[in-house]
This record gives structure tokens, sequence and C-alpha cells, in this order.
């Protein structure tokens, strides 16, 4: 090797690296996203004076914008490339959330919920785009390790969501039904629009942070394969989705993953709900602190599920978890109390490893149809969407312990799908 190339090494490397930074940072900006939602349930909640059914439309209006999505963001990044969809999917994200203020001064709650939508669609571009561009920037000999390393960052947005909104967004003031009836009129509409606009600030300053981002996307120079789309790839087309509905195997995949993202969503939107009921008295501050503390616990079990798998398969380890949510969420139906609240939360840590583990289990051996199987698969997570309105209307109709019955289910496909992997001997 002689100078010039040595000199040209560090370089290269150096150039590499920024891009490849502001691509990481997106997993942790849709992780906030996803998150924070969980606390908006409980402010608007509030705020709103809202049913758990309505409250779960958060997670309706958010869930159903990736749904929509998926399969246009993945044609607009083989049309124009990485790079052009990840800031498209920006723009949308920050346009979204700058949306947040003028739903807070129209005070509707429905506003709310169509920047949801605005917000999920952008991340439907930047998941579809920035998982395959962090395996195509660099060696592949690190792709996968370069890929971990990334999504570790979404795990860290994920608390970052929850410990953002429980600071700058729950206020900490709750009155009972029986301190707003004793109110006038002005206090009740003074206590509302206060709590409405509590939420609108961070939401905000999210916007700028992401157009800055967006921008930088933008301008900084990425590797050719980001800038340009995958000419010598094959894309995928409606053949592939017939194709793709003869396969058993797979679209029992489509229907655990269905589940799975149900099963998440549900728990982690309606937690700090079950702790007011669960245990009465106890603030909105101190349960959202449960929540960080599950979603920490589903971060350290995603890197020991991992470590796992050098030892046991993979299906038959994600048996044996659905089992144990099963039995955790068994326990909090039947004792709603603060060993309930900590069963519920201790589920995070063995659903660490559903999703890409139904993922992986669901395409492999798809071959020429693994492109369209995994956008089919991205849109299940309109489970979210589905499965958590269904919770709060079981809330509604009987209480919030009894709805926990509904990610019980969810568990019960998943073990069920982990056996049928396990005597097909696929990752068994």
């Amino acid at each position: 090797m002689n100078n010039q190339q040595a000199q040209a090494m560090p370089l290269a490397s150096a150039r590499l690296w920024v891009p490849l930074f502001l691509i990481v940072s997106l997993f942790f900006m849709w992780g906030v996203a996803n998150n924070l939602n969980d606390i908006l349930i409980t402010q608007f909640k509030k705020a709103f004076v809202l049913t758990d059914l309505q409250s779960g439309l958060v997670q309706s209006a958010f869930y159903f914008g990736y749904f929509v999505f998926a399969i246009p963001a993945a044609l607009a990044m083989k049309r124009f490339g990485y790079r052009a969809a990840i800031v498209f999917g920006l723009l949308l994200y920050a346009g979204g959330a700058a949306l947040f203020y003028p739903a807070a001064q129209a005070h509707e709650y429905v506003y709310f919920l169509a920047a949801l939508f605005v917000i999920a669609s952008g991340l439907s571009f930047l998941e579809t785009s920035a998982n395959p561009l962090i395996v195509a920037m660099g060696d592949p000999e690190t792709a996968e390790r370069r890929l971990n390393f990334a999504q570790s960052f979404n795990s860290l947005g994920t608390i970052s969501g929850v410990l953002i909104g429980r600071e700058f967004i729950l206020s900490g003031v709750e009155h009972s039904p029986e301190e707003l009836a004793a109110m006038s009129e002005a206090q009740q509409t003074a206590f509302y629009t206060t709590e409405v606009q509590a939420v609108a600030g961070p939401y905000l300053a999210i916007a700028a942070v992401v157009v800055v981002w967006a921008l930088c996307v933008a301008l900084v120079k990425f590797p050719v394969l980001a800038r340009a789309h995958e000419n010598d790839e094959r894309g995928f087309s409606l053949a592939d989705f017939k194709a793709l509905l003869q396969r058993r195997h797979y679209l029992f995949g489509v229907l655990a993953q269905f589940f799975y993202v149900g099963a998440q969503v549900c728990i982690w939107s309606f937690m700090i709900r079950y702790g007011q009921e669960a245990v009465p008295g106890t603030g909105e501050k101190t349960l959202a602190t449960y929540l960080t503390v599950s979603l920490v616990a589903f971060m350290v079990g995603r890197f020991f599920a991992t470590w796992l798998m050098g030892y046991v398969k993979p299906a038959r380890l994600m048996a044996w978890y659905a089992v144990v949510n099963i039995g955790l969420c068994g326990y909090a139906m039947l004792a709603a109390n603060h060993a309930g609240l900590i069963a519920l939360a201790a589920t995070s840590f063995f659903m660490s490893l559903m999703f890409p583990t139904i993922f992986a289990l669901s395409i492999k051996g798809l071959g020429r149809e693994a492109k369209a199987g995994s956008a089919l698969l991205i849109m299940a997570i309109i489970g979210g969407a589905i499965l958590t309105a269904v919770m709060g209307l079981v809330s509604d109709l009987t209480s919030m312990h009894t709805a926990v019955i509904v990610p019980l289910v969810c568990f019960v496909v998943i073990w069920l799908f982990a056996r049928k992997c396990q005597a097909g001997a696929v990752g068994a």
C-alpha cells in the first residue's frame, strides 16, 4: 500500500462516519415518537375527559399511518433512493409534530389524531429506508454489527420518549371527579386548556430538531447507494403478493406479528392507566417511572435474548417467553394491585425478542418473495392500532385489569406460532 492509499483510507472512513451517524440517529428519533404516545394517552384522557377506548385512538391513528404508507414508502425508496425517502420521511415527521401547535390552539382531539397520523406516515418512510441503508453503508462482513448498533439507539429513544413526556408533558396535577365538579366553569376550562397546551412545546422542539436533521441528510455527501435506486436488485410485484397468499407458514407469521405489536402497544399504552386502577392514589409521574423501567427491561432483554440464542433455538426460546408472558398477564388480571403492576411491567423483558424473531422466522425461505414479504410484515403493525382500541373498549365495559386479557390472547397466538415453527423445524 502506498502513502496516498494509506492517507485516503482514513479520509474515506471519516466521510462514511458522518452519514452513518445521521442515519443511526434516526433509530433514536422514531423511538422517541413511538413512546411519547404512551404519555399522550394519559394526558389526553385527562385533558379531554376521554374513555379508555377514545384515548386508545392515539395509537390507532398512529399505527394506521404506518399501515397506509408501508408499501408506498418501499416503492419510493426503490424509485428515488434511500436518502430521498429519508429526507421526505423526516419532513413528514417534522410537519406532523408542528401540527401539534394549531391542534392545541384549537383544543380539538381529532386534530391531534391527524397530526399523529402524519408523524407515523413519515416514520414509515424512515423505517423502510434506514434499516437497509445501514446494511449498505460499509463492509458487508460487519453489516449485522452495524444494524444491531443502530437498533440499540431505538431502545434508547423509547426510554427518552417516556422521560420527555414525564418531565415536560405530564403536570402531575390530577383532580378527582368531585374536585372538578366543585370548580367553576372558568376554572375547569383553564385546567383543561393548560393540560392540552402542555403537549405543544415538546412537539415543536422535536419538529425543529427533525428539520435540522433533514437538512443535514440532504446536504451531507452519502455513499452512492444512498443516493440512487437499486438498479441491480429486483423489486417486488403484485405476483409476489399473490404467491405469498399460498404460503400458510408465512401468513401465520404475519398474523403473529399483528398480535405481537398489538400486545406491545396495549401494554405500554395502558400501563399508567392500569396503575391508576391497581394502585389508587399513585401519581401519573410515578407511574410513568414504571413504564420507563419496563422499557429499560425491554432493552436489556433484547441483548440477553441475543446471547441466549447462541444456546437455544429462536423458536423454542420465543415459545418459552410467550408462556411466561401469558402467566404474567394472567397474574396482572387476577391481582389488580402493586404486584400486578410489576407483573405487567415485567412482560417487556420477555417481549424483547419477539418482533425480530417473528420477522426472521416468517421470511425464512421466501427467496425472491422476501421483499414483498417484508413489506406485509411491516404492515402487520396495524395490530397496534386495532388491538389498543379493543383493549380500551374492554376496559370501558369492565375494568382495566380485566382488559389485560387482550395482550394475554396475543401471547397465546405467538406461542402457537412458535410451536408451529418448532414442529416444522423452522428455527426450532
